[in-house]
């Protein structure tokens, strides 16, 4: 595993963009093969992007052979809602750039059988050919995508029940009312997101602060998902100074070290 750490949020994103960017022109430079991205949602990537964004539009970057899988979606929540994972990758990244909408994959939260699409999108990874790279963030109980703390390391997407944690930290999306977030949702599961070549979570804030140090000093446990990341061989964790702000000073001079 290994930990990068920038000043401030803007930075951290600004990094974690360039990373990718490079990731994807690298594979095109050797194959015609489609890099193929895994996403998330929430307030974390935005700016990252962001940074994306902007790469396309100034002729940097192009996604027309990108193929996308994102971690989850709500159960229950029409597409059309303004806080479905569909819409928000609309609002934040694909309405901007030039990806075919024939390589977007998401999970879709009303299909007749949930148990069915979520053994189809593990099966639309495989015969992608696997995810390249995927992007993630950390819940503050250190959980990675819907993964909350207890879930099986081995687990692979499913449905998902919602801890009260997760449903109050969501519910700054839904007017703050806690009952109008969806109690379930399909997710990833913490193999799928391993089974990646390469990890790239990002963390920010001091309200994620606990869950970095359990994650990377602490023991590789089902409490705290995220922790998985030890094993991967390609594991990287993207965090600014708030975030970093409970590993050991050790733990933060290493990090800052090897990167020079």
């Amino acid at each position: 595993m290994n930990v990068i750490i920038r000043d401030n949020q803007h930075e951290a994103s600004l990094w974690a963009a360039r990373h990718i960017a490079d990731a994807i022109r690298a594979k095109a430079a050797r194959t015609a093969e489609p890099f193929v991205l895994g996403l998330a949602t929430g307030s974390t990537p935005i700016e990252t992007y962001a940074e994306l964004i902007r790469m396309y539009k100034a002729g940097e970057l192009s996604f027309r052979n990108v193929v996308t899988f994102n971690m989850d979606e709500y159960v229950g929540l029409p597409v059309e809602h303004p806080e479905s994972y569909h819409s928000f990758m609309d609002k934040y990244l694909f309405n901007h750039i030039d990806i075919p909408r024939k390589n977007i994959h998401l999970l879709d939260g009303n299909a007749p059988d949930l148990k069915a699409e979520c053994e189809a999108y593990e099966a639309a990874i495989v015969a992608a050919g696997g995810i390249d790279l995927f992007l993630g963030g950390v819940g503050e109980d250190g959980h990675l995508a819907f993964n909350e703390p207890f879930s099986s390391l081995k687990s692979r997407t499913r449905v998902m029940d919602l801890t009260y944690d997760t449903l109050l930290v969501n519910s700054r999306f839904f007017e703050g009312d806690i009952n109008k977030v969806p109690k379930q949702a399909m997710s990833v599961g913490v193999a799928t997101v391993l089974s990646a070549a390469e990890v790239l979570i990002l963390a920010f804030g001091h309200k994620k602060a606990r869950a970095i140090a359990q994650a990377v000093e602490g023991p590789l446990t089902h409490v705290v998902t995220l922790s998985a990341l030890q094993d991967h061989p390609c594991g990287t964790i993207v965090v600014d100074d708030l975030a970093a702000g409970e590993l050991k000073v050790n733990t933060y001079r290493y990090f800052k070290q090897i990167e020079k």
